[in-house]
């Protein structure tokens, strides 16, 4: 039988972390509540009103766009309806509850073309604007291909043929796009990134995920010309800040979208079962070199809100305290850490509900799924509660009002 350590104190787990970041001043970063890119707190024009979860599509574009121009800009961040109520202060504000908006002045602008084309009139262009002859027929080509993304997704296909025909119909969007990347020499849409790649962005992060997880495809790996981009994109800290993984977007998707069909295809099931059991190194969600910093980003993420972990989970609190323990103390010290009987749910259950880049960075998180994964089946095979698919009241921001 292989031997087990015992779990470290919550004391001495804070004593192997000191991660830190200038959420202000520092890298793109999903826990800012301004940021200033060395700009005094008065240069700060700009709200951003976003979704807690880092979830919302919208969002991240005019985020991404923030980020690229350093335009100094505080953050608000309000719930989503998939997964809580939305706070009054925001209806008052955005009768609509709109996602996002923008404070600019005394103005209140929703819809994330119209918030892009007004920050455009006060800080310029990036490189490209929204209204450039070459961008335009980018924007109409990123509909189109998020168009055909949605009916071979969020339509149920009854037959393996119509699956198919739905596939084809987006993989005949996907040449155009893949022809479009490759009339640049670099990996951007046009010369340099710009706008055009700021739009694409979060609907392609999305199809790169979904459709890996209920359609076994892989956007990323079966296109060249998108691999290219995926990659270049992954060289920027701006976009490293706001990017998802694949577990994450699996989950997000279903309430959001109104539904997502898996198709039943073995590859698909196969992509189901690494994405949501792990193991979680390789998957084409991240493929830039892990930070040596993740495991104790992690370590200090989960410290930092570990009372409320606790406080959610559907576990024995005092049983479920330890069993974190011992994950951590596996995640930091890779030795073997055995929790309590019963306690492989109450792990399954937290290492579900890991959100990127919401609670930390894509590797951080596959670390700390690990660790979760590796420690519960010490003890046995059983999962947690089921993620829900109408909805994700299970991650409910209420329940971290406190942290």
């Amino acid at each position: 039988m292989t031997s087990s350590t015992a779990p470290l104190s919550w004391q001495e787990l804070e004593a192997l972390t000191s991660f830190e970041i200038d959420t202000v001043n520092g890298p793109t970063n999903a826990q800012a509540q301004l940021r200033l890119f060395g700009h005094d707190e008065a240069d700060a024009q700009v709200t951003l009103y976003r979704d807690n979860h880092a979830w919302c599509p919208y969002c991240q574009k005019v985020w991404l766009w923030l980020e690229e121009k350093q335009v100094p800009y505080r953050i608000r961040k309000v719930t989503m309806f998939c997964y809580g109520k939305k706070e009054d202060w925001y209806q008052r504000k955005v009768p609509s509850g709109m996602l996002p908006a923008i404070e600019l002045g005394d103005r209140i602008i929703t819809e994330s073309d119209d918030i892009l084309l007004a920050l455009e009139q006060v800080f310029g262009p990036l490189n490209q604007g929204m209204t450039d002859a070459r961008v335009i027929p980018l924007r109409q080509l990123e509909r189109l291909l998020f168009r055909a993304w949605c009916v071979w997704l969020c339509y149920p296909n009854g037959s393996s043929q119509q699956d198919q025909q739905s596939r084809n119909q987006f993989s005949e969007v996907v040449a155009k796009v893949e022809a479009a990347l490759g009339r640049t020499p670099g990996p951007y849409f046009l010369e340099e990134f710009g706008t055009a790649d700021v739009i694409f962005t979060p609907y392609v992060e999305r199809m790169n995920a979904s459709l890996y997880y209920y359609k076994g495809y892989s956007l990323r790996e079966d296109n060249p010309r998108f691999a290219d981009w995926f990659d270049a994109m992954e060289s920027r800290p701006t976009y490293r800040g706001t990017q998802s993984d694949f577990h994450t977007h699996a989950h997000d998707l279903p309430p959001q979208m109104g539904g997502c069909y898996d198709n039943g295809t073995a590859q698909a099931q196969t992509n189901r079962a690494r994405v949501d059991n792990g193991p979680w190194q390789g998957l084409p969600d991240a493929m830039y070199l892990e930070p040596e910093t993740s495991r104790a980003e992690a370590l200090q993420r989960v410290i930092k809100h570990r009372a409320n972990i606790i406080r959610a989970n559907p576990a024995d609190e005092r049983l479920f305290d330890q069993a974190l323990r011992c994950a951590l103390t596996q995640l930091i010290t890779d030795q073997d850490c055995l929790p309590p009987a019963g306690t492989d749910t109450a792990l399954r259950y937290l290492r579900d509900r890991i959100n990127v880049p919401r609670d930390m960075s894509i590797y951080a998180a596959k670390q700390l799924r690990q660790a979760l994964e590796s420690t519960a089946a010490l003890v046995g095979d059983r999962q947690g509660k089921p993620i829900p698919v109408n909805h994700r009241r299970d991650q409910d921001p209420v329940n971290f009002a406190s942290a």
